[in-house]
């Protein structure tokens, strides 16, 4: 059976979390608290960077949310989470490539400053940029890829569906809204939906993440000496 080491508020844990489920994969989920946990050495024999998340299939274990994806998508390929069609898929991959790479940062950098610095400012404009750019990728399809949900709604909308409730409307977005919304109505993104609480936390978290970096790095450094 699947493993999959996680954390519920993680983002790149949540994209693997929704592709078992969208597969209809059986697996089980092993929570990790990231105070300690990622150090345990059982973990670390899994994933030696000690970050999540983590999937173990039989003898094989895979870190690296990207190459997870690509590794479920050829092993279990029903259904497809990947068109065929090359400009289609060329699209799916610049959706999934720009969420990691601005949007996330630009929501990142919005929770973390406050309003009135520059910071906050180009962290907003980050994120305006992609969410234009993603209306105008959408058209009036159901998703990215037309008709077939992909890797496009399992990394974008892992992100995108919850902005309204981090005070980030999506009046302006009216295609991107449709598209939020209908997401919000399949299975298997209620079955991992974010509690009020969970959401607070995690904007909590997000304010203090320069310092748990920095503690982590430390805890690297300690353990690695102590080896």
């Amino acid at each position: 059976m699947l493993t999959l080491y996680y954390t519920r508020t993680s983002f790149y844990s949540r994209f693997i979390w929704l592709t078992l489920l969208e597969k209809q994969l059986k697996f089980k989920l092993v929570a990790l608290k990231l105070n300690g946990d990622q150090f345990a050495e059982e973990f670390i024999e899994i994933s030696p960077f000690s970050r999540i998340p983590a999937l173990v299939d039989g003898e094989i274990s895979v870190i690296e949310s990207s190459a997870i994806l690509d590794y479920l998508e050829i092993k279990y390929p029903v259904p497809a989470l990947l068109p065929k069609d090359p400009q289609i898929l060329a699209k799916v991959r610049m959706v999934q490539t720009v969420t990691n790479n601005e949007l996330l940062p630009g929501l990142m950098g919005m929770l973390i400053h406050r309003k009135d610095i520059l910071d906050y400012q180009y962290a907003q404009k980050r994120l305006n940029n992609v969410l234009d750019f993603f209306e105008k990728l959408l058209i009036n399809n159901t998703y990215f890829a037309g008709e077939q949900l992909t890797f496009a709604e399992i990394v974008a909308g892992n992100l995108i569906p919850y902005f309204p409730k981090f005070n980030i409307p999506l009046d302006r977005y009216p295609q991107l809204n449709r598209w939020s919304e209908n997401l919000l109505l399949r299975k298997s993104w209620q079955e991992m939906q974010l509690s009020q609480e969970e959401l607070i936390n995690f904007k909590r978290r997000m304010k203090v993440m320069p310092k748990i970096i920095q503690k982590r790095r430390r805890e690297r450094v300690k353990i690695g000496k102590n080896v």
